[in-house]
């Protein structure tokens, strides 16, 4: 009897081995624009996740037990870094106890260290608000640092995954095509935007600022991570009548009361903007972020001519 079961048990055997084999990498990412960056260089061989929505502030997330579960068993933690999640993953880390993706390990990835940081505060002083020492991370929303991120993450994932190494560098070349057409034909389309007057909620928008031309004319934090008060838009608005701009930017997971505030008094259109994929029905991977992104600037641009 048990000679028969032999088999069977040999072919169970298999099963495991082929579907441990099947599931790949497994990619705990930080924020979401990493998670579909990955998934575009790693395709089937990876199995990615984010453990954070467009729909909350990535400042402030809560180690929660399914997180830690997941980081357990993850080969390759990718996430921007520049004490950005400094709040809450050092615990995830630590209660996860997983020696692969601890700081230092080959599974351990910090995109910020491999793009030009901007906006380093001259010095670090807390009442000055949420400053980041190292330069502002919201490194996502310039194209541009998207490439660069994916060239290193394709080495981090060969690195780990050696037998597949190839099948990823083909990957992140049919990626650069496509990424580098794409910022081709956005940087036609946006042309319009340069010079652009622009009020934003949060200082999260400076590459994209940077990448565009946009010039911020004002920002309803008095402070970074600092929430509006009613006497710092009372001075915005005083000071809008002197520089006057043409629309207010706000990202999905801020409260909307302060752009419309300052909207309705300055008699300048609100908007949302995704800040990354997910953030919007057209923002459902890295190609619609900054479709959508160009789209409603340009619709307020075109609006503002009457066009």
């Amino acid at each position: 009897m048990r000679l028969k079961k032999l088999p069977v048990l040999a072919g169970c055997i298999l099963a495991i081995i082929t579907t441990s084999l099947q599931a790949g990498i497994r990619v705990f990412a930080c924020e979401p624009e990493w998670a579909a960056l990955i998934g575009e260089i790693g395709g089937d061989r990876v199995e990615v996740s984010s453990a954070t929505t467009a729909m909350q502030d990535v400042h402030y997330i809560q180690a929660r037990p399914s997180l830690i579960a997941r980081l357990r068993q993850a080969d390759l933690l990718i996430c921007t870094g520049a004490g950005l999640e400094d709040g809450w993953l050092p615990v995830l880390q630590r209660r996860a106890n997983n020696p692969r993706v601890q700081v230092g390990a080959p599974g351990y990835l910090e995109v910020a260290n491999h793009v030009m940081l901007r906006d380093r505060p001259a010095r670090i002083d807390r009442a000055e608000g949420d400053v980041h020492p190292l330069g502002n991370p919201h490194i996502q929303l310039d194209p541009r640092n998207i490439q660069r991120v994916a060239e290193v993450a394709t080495e981090r994932l060969s690195s780990i995954d050696p037998g597949h190494a190839d099948e990823y560098r083909t990957n992140l070349a049919d990626f650069t095509a496509r990424w580098q057409d794409a910022i081709r034909q956005w940087e036609v389309l946006a042309a319009p935007l340069r010079d652009m007057p622009v009020v934003v909620h949060h200082n999260l928008w400076v590459y994209l600022d940077f990448w565009l031309g946009l010039d911020v004319v004002g920002t309803l934090e008095p402070k970074p991570g600092i929430p509006p008060s009613s006497a710092h838009l009372a001075r915005l608005l005083a000071g809008l009548e002197q520089r006057p701009a043409g629309v207010i930017i706000r990202s999905p997971y801020q409260a909307p009361r302060a752009s419309e505030w300052l909207s309705q008094r300055a008699g300048i259109p609100a908007i949302v903007l995704p800040s990354t994929v997910g953030g919007s029905d057209g923002a459902q991977d890295l190609f619609g972020l900054f479709e959508d992104i160009i789209q409603r600037l340009l619709e307020v641009e075109y609006e503002s001519r009457g066009a």
